[in-house]
Parts: C-alpha cells; structure tokens; sequence
C-alpha cells in the first residue's frame, strides 16, 4: 500500500480525473477528503469508498473555504499529507471574443482555489512533509486555439507551482504537476459535440487513445504523492500519451 496512512485532499474530486484519483488513493491506503459542488456524485463516490473517503460540499472559488477544506481535512482524518488541486472550469472562445466573465471564471475556479489551498494547507503539509499536486493543461503548453481563458490559468498554475518547489523546499514539500489527457465525462461531451476533434487529438498522440483517469492519471498522481517522488520537485509530467515532449 504505497499511500498507507497518508491522508489527500483533492479538489473537483467526485467526477472525472478527480474521481479517479480519488479512487487510486484510496486503493493504495490512503484517506481522502474529496471536494465538489456535485452532491449526487459527491454522496454516491462516499457511498462507494466505504469510509475511506469523505465528500464536503464547498464551493472552491470562495476564499474563505479554502480553510475551512482544511480543518474538514484534519477533523475527519487527523492531518493532511497530500493536496490535490484538480477542479477546474472555463469557456472556450477566440481570443478577440474572450471576456472578462470568461477570464474571472477560469481563474476563479482554478488558479486562485489552487493558490488559497496551497497557502491554507501549507501548515499541515510542513509538519508532514507532505506533497502538493497541481494540473496544468496542454491547452497552455501549446496555446491551443479558443483556449485563452483556461490556457491562461492553466500557465499560472505551473508558474506558481514552480515557486512553491523553491520556496518550499526548505519545509520538505515538493510541489509538481500534472498534465493530462483523459477521456473524462466533459472530454467526451466535447468530442462528441465536435466531429473531427476526436481523430485530431489522437492522431498527435503517439499511444493513440486517451487515458483513464483512474488507471492512468490516478496512477502518476499516488506516484507523486508517495516516498517514490520524495526527490523530485517543480516538475511537469505530460501524462498524454506522448502528445507532448516537454524539452
């Protein structure tokens, strides 16, 4: 059990890559506190975890939660060794079409949350020489059209994460990131809603399919969180089937 007595939280955790992480930590021994705005999924995952997880209902885009995650973490598990900020939501749009609403919804949901839960968590994480895992996107690596809004947090995402490995490394936290290419419920919307994307995005990928979230992403997430990354540190992993080659 490579997490065995290690406790997570993750963010945007009752569906998609966050579920599936949620689901491999747990297998590995870990507990989890999981955080969405989707109470169905939320209570159904909890449901199904069998007390090793535990669903909180908070709303990520508001400051004052970001501590209140926090102590949910510590009251329900004792400490918290692992924070997982996955959840993330955005719009698509050409650049001269991107608004502000659209600007403040990606960084709301995503960058400053990723922020405030790293600052919130840092304590506990000190104490336990804990690990932070952060998601960038492809969307930012490349500057992947329509994407502004959410390829734009996406790069604050890796910037702030890549000062935290150095700032944080005194503490024995290391901070990385992950960036994935799953076939999540929003994916396969988009796809299906797009003919065309689909056969584009896996002709660029070398492995030819999209990743599972649980087997897959969930998989390189327990490796970041447990004693076998203890030496890395400010590192993007592309877990993309070879999509991208970072140099």
């Amino acid at each position: 059990m490579r997490l065995a007595d290690k406790v997570a939280i993750v963010t945007g955790g009752a569906g998609g890559i966050g579920r599936g992480i949620v689901r491999a930590f747990t297998k590995e021994g870990a507990k989890v506190l999981f955080v969405d705005i989707n109470d169905d999924a939320g209570n159904a995952l909890e449901d199904e975890l069998d007390g090793a997880g535990r669903f909180l209902g908070a709303d990520i885009s508001k400051e004052d939660n970001a501590a209140a995650i926090v102590d949910a973490a510590v009251e329900a598990f004792g400490k918290v060794d692992v924070l997982v900020n996955n959840a993330h939501a955005s719009r698509q749009a050409p650049l001269l079409e991107t608004t502000q609403a659209m600007l403040d919804l990606s960084f709301g949901t995503g960058f400053y949350p990723t922020f405030w839960l790293m600052k919130a968590a840092h304590a506990q994480l000190a104490v336990n020489q804990g690990s932070v895992i952060n998601f960038a996107s492809g969307a930012g690596i490349e500057g992947q059209v329509n994407q502004g809004s959410y390829a734009a947090a996406k790069e604050a995402i890796r910037a702030i994460s890549r000062v935290a490995a150095n700032e944080w490394a005194p503490d024995n936290i290391n901070v990385n990131i992950i960036s994935p290419l799953a076939l999540t419920e929003g994916v396969e919307a988009y796809v299906k809603a797009n003919p065309g994307v689909e056969d584009a995005l896996l002709a660029k990928t070398p492995l030819h399919r999209f990743g599972d979230p649980e087997s897959d992403i969930g998989r390189v997430a327990v490796f970041l969180a447990s004693e076998d990354a203890a030496y890395m540190t400010g590192q993007t992993l592309m877990v993309d089937g070879g999509s991208i080659k970072l140099r």
